[in-house]
């Protein structure tokens, strides 16, 4: 098996097509902010699939509830060249959980923030 990509399964999904595509400029390659399903390509040949939650549930024969526990289950981790940088383009666009921190023991520094739906997201850069 090979992971092809990470699918977000969403109750918002027209708030967090555009926030991929406007406030983090993710490039589409499927779907709009009305399909209710999107792909977004990475050069790295990875991809962030989009998916309203209800549907997803309908496929897979379960019930749909909109109430679910506010609990991470899953984190979306993209490397960045500058957590410094990337946060000074994103603080007004975003509300950030946590500032950019060292986190020596990992050799990395991170910031982290959620998007519309609540994914969590962290940013991370080698050091």
């Amino acid at each position: 098996m090979e992971l092809t990509h990470t699918r977000l399964l969403v109750d918002n999904y027209k708030d967090c097509f555009l926030f991929y595509r406007d406030v983090l400029g993710f490039q589409v390659s499927w779907g709009d902010e009305n399909s209710r399903y999107a792909d977004f390509k990475f050069n790295s040949g990875a991809t962030l699939g989009l998916f309203e939650r209800k549907l997803m549930a309908e496929a897979v024969g379960v019930e749909y509830s909109a109430v679910i526990e506010r609990v991470d289950r899953t984190a979306l981790i993209f490397q960045v060249s500058s957590v410094e940088e990337k946060y000074q383009e994103l603080k007004d666009r975003v509300e950030f959980i946590t500032k950019p921190t060292e986190q020596k023991g990992w050799g990395i520094k991170v910031a982290h923030f959620r998007d519309p739906d609540g994914s969590l997201i962290e940013i991370y850069e080698n050091i």
